[in-house]
């Protein structure tokens, strides 16, 4: 579980564009919704969502659609942010509504939530497992968030030319671009 949510996905690649960008403070809704929403989503997932989704395939090719537009979408704007020099006022981290409603649609979170479901169950009643997958998966990305997010503030020392901003974000944008590709894997 560790490793998948510390690995590079849509969440880290925004929370350490933002980081960079607005600053940890500004960012820590941003966080906690991502926190929230993980954590309601394996929850959901111990609790038989990811079984429906399964049984369903055309449900999950919705899910899968919807994700990668969404993080398409989310590319294009990073992108484009890149190639401004100053923050407009329109500028703005996530909020935690928006962070925990990206969670429905980021296929990394539910790729990890199903794999942790079937793969580790703890013998408890269906609201008992649902319970300790939320818990464990807010928990632990909690934390997760919190380093990537704190060392995209700190690349706010080396990224002091407008230039070298323009990169590091236009790199950001091409890494999540690149993660919608991985919904379909």
């Amino acid at each position: 579980m560790f490793a998948g949510l510390f690995s590079p996905g849509p969440n880290i690649i925004l929370l350490t564009a933002s980081g960079a960008r607005f600053g940890f403070r500004r960012t820590l809704p941003h966080v906690l919704g991502v926190a929230a929403g993980v954590g309601v989503t394996s929850g959901l997932t111990a609790f038989g969502l990811g079984a429906l989704l399964q049984r369903l395939p055309a449900l999950e090719l919705v899910l899968k659609l919807v994700a990668a537009g969404w993080i398409l979408w989310m590319a294009w704007t990073l992108f484009n942010a890149a190639r401004r020099q100053a923050l407009s006022e329109s500028d703005r981290p996530f909020t935690f509504v928006e962070a925990v409603l990206f969670q429905w649609v980021n296929p990394k979170i539910w790729a990890l939530a199903v794999a942790a479901s079937a793969g580790f169950p703890g013998g408890l009643s269906p609201i008992g497992e649902a319970a300790r997958m939320a818990s464990a998966f807010s928990g632990i990305n909690l934390f997760v968030c919190l380093f990537w997010t704190f060392a995209g503030s700190l690349l706010t020392f080396l990224l002091t030319t407008p230039r070298a901003f323009s990169l590091f974000n236009s790199a950001m944008a091409a890494a999540l671009a690149l993660s919608a590709a991985m919904v379909f894997l």
